[in-house]
């Protein structure tokens, strides 16, 4: 039995600026606080990660009102649909290392969809997303 549950949902396409980064847990951490430099304050600020072919990219969804050092970090759109997702719970750095796990899990099912990439959004510190995109 597994201790996540799963539930579907629906997201709308989201334009944001990132940092890419190897998907290895060195680099990433490396690729958030490049984010979180250039991005200044994250208060009131929605981060999310993109996951695809190996390669991790630390977002922030795109706001009015950025940084001169925001300005110049490439930008994407982060494809909508609908997606399978895990809801975690828990205190830094501990929930974080149940990202790979739930991210497995959502895996495993048949109807996941290889042309979009993994998320995780970020809702709050100790409140994290992982969805699975799925056809």
């Amino acid at each position: 039995m597994s201790p996540f549950e799963a539930r579907m949902v629906e997201r709308d396409p989201v334009h944001v600026r990132y940092v890419e980064v190897t998907d290895d847990v060195r680099a990433i951490a490396v690729g958030w606080s490049s984010l979180e430099d250039a991005v200044g304050t994250m208060r009131g600020r929605r981060f999310l990660a993109v996951i695809a072919e190996d390669r991790y990219r630390a977002c922030v969804e795109e706001a009015a009102d950025i940084t001169a050092a925001e300005q110049r970090l490439p930008s994407l759109v982060v494809p909508g649909g609908t997606y399978r997702r895990v809801r975690l719970h828990g205190e830094p750095p501990g929930i974080y290392e149940q990202i790979g796990s739930a991210a497995a899990f959502l895996g495993e099912a048949p109807d996941c969809d290889p042309d979009r990439p993994i998320l995780e959004l970020y809702l709050r510190r100790d409140r994290i997303d992982v969805l699975m995109p799925v056809r």
